[in-house]
């Protein structure tokens, strides 16, 4: 079996770092594809070394462009590698335009796609990662979804429950492998290795990079009257160059950088950002990906936006939604540094995403369909028959499994007293409605 992955953005080879070794571990070929979608060569060759993962074997070096010529640029390159190379399976990542480019090609090649993180879903449509992730879900065969809501998620769009795997989130995974790398190398960034945080209480670590929070001066406002006020923490904000810039046109930066209690520092790389993140009291932040890696390591955040695609962090309750309101950012921070109870209710939720073998559960997935010879996709040979979508109460000891079986049917929808659960095959379900498409 041949695996190719496809690689765009420091998340993407973050997230696929542990699947990318379990591929080593089990002898599999690989075809490691890397887009350039953010590309520096020695930065970028460095960190896969960091990482301790293979360097790409193509990259395409598309750069910084507009969506559309950037993703147009990915496909050419990609469809070249995809048809020399001829793999068995492509594995995209998240939600980026790599994954909307690799997706697409290897889709319109007759050659499976499988998502990983698949599922996710902010509901907001002016967010181009969120057309990425479902246009790549549209083109996929096999689904890795890190949570039971993202499942219901795929199952509310008509994709078969027999497609999806519940595996938890590789970032898991990622967290636990890398923090390993990272206490061993320690921290190489002078700016953070300065401040000495082995030493500092109270550390609440600040992202903000999305440009409905740095574009916007009211929310800015909203925020930095917040850290302002939180005097009692040391804040430390590794800022990303466009976010100084518009603090700057608005006139908020000098206010920020000359207090006390606020550290900006340059950017940081993976393993330094992971042990700052370890270290901390707190996370504030815009993030999708630090909503997942906070609640890994046991560290209450707060997400300066009003929505997530991550909100199973929030039901977890490790995880508060604070938008840019001062009153509420506040209110919540002081809480997690004055309430014990409710800092350690927030440190210790349930992690929703899984205890670190996603990528063990995402290749036994692969490996078993590969063995069935479930990894083609054929134009069908049989007359299509015909079927009837119907509702049920069922009122039998019966699983879905057996369900199926004996009716000749695919269920879609299984709702226990009004609540949407998935359909696993070992679900009993006595006393349950369902909906299910039954075949002539």
């Amino acid at each position: 079996m041949k695996i190719a992955i496809v690689l765009g953005t420091r998340p993407e080879i973050i997230k696929m770092a542990p699947i990318i070794d379990e591929i080593g571990k089990r002898g599999i070929d690989l075809v490691l594809l890397h887009t350039g979608q953010h590309y520096d060569k020695e930065m970028s060759d460095n960190f896969f070394k960091d990482l301790e993962i293979p360097a790409p074997d193509y990259n395409i070096h598309v750069g910084s462009g507009s969506h559309g010529k950037q993703t147009g640029l990915m496909m050419q390159g990609i469809e070249e590698v995809m048809i020399d190379e001829k793999p068995d399976i492509v594995l995209v990542q998240g939600d980026t335009n790599a994954v909307l480019a690799g997706a697409l090609v290897a889709s319109k090649l007759h050659i499976p796609v499988g998502h990983v993180e698949a599922g996710l879903r902010s509901f907001d449509m002016t967010m181009p990662e969120e057309i990425n992730r479902m246009a790549a879900d549209v083109c996929s065969l096999m689904y890795f979804v890190p949570t039971e809501e993202s499942a219901i998620n795929l199952l509310a769009e008509n994709i078969s429950h027999k497609k999806l795997f519940i595996t938890g989130n590789t970032v898991v995974d990622a967290c636990f492998r890398h923090l390993e790398i990272a206490k061993k190398r320690g921290i190489e960034e002078e700016s953070l290795a300065n401040l000495d945080i082995e030493n500092m209480d109270n550390i609440l670590t600040l992202t903000m990079h999305r440009a409905e929070n740095v574009d916007d001066e009211h929310r800015l406002k909203g925020i930095i009257g917040a850290l302002e006020e939180l005097s009692d923490m040391n804040i430390i904000f590794p800022i990303h160059p466009r976010t100084k810039k518009t603090l700057e046109n608005f006139g908020l930066f000098d206010k920020l950088n000359n207090l006390e209690h606020v550290h900006i520092i340059k950017p940081l790389g993976y393993l330094d950002f992971l042990l700052l993140t370890s270290m901390s009291t707190l996370i504030l932040t815009d993030s999708g990906g630090l909503q997942e890696e906070a609640i890994t390591l046991n560290v209450p955040a707060l997400t300066l936006r009003y929505n997530t695609e991550r909100p199973e962090t929030v039901t977890a309750g490790g995880n508060i939604l604070v938008g840019s309101d001062k009153e509420v950012i506040l209110e919540n921070a002081r809480k997690i540094l004055e309430d014990e109870e409710f800092a350690n209710n927030m440190r210790n939720a349930k992690n929703p995403y899984g205890d670190g073998n996603s990528s063990i559960l995402t290749l036994d997935a692969i490996e078993d369909y590969y063995n069935k010879g479930l990894l083609k996709i054929e134009s069908p040979e049989d007359i299509m028959s015909s079927f009837d979508r119907k509702m049920a109460l069922i009122d039998e000891d019966i699983t879905v499994e057996d369900f199926e079986k004996e009716n000749q049917s695919l269920i879609h929808m299984v709702y226990d007293n009004g609540v949407m659960k998935f359909p696993a095959s070992e679900l009993n379900l006595k006393g349950m409605m369902i909906t299910y498409d039954c075949f002539q």
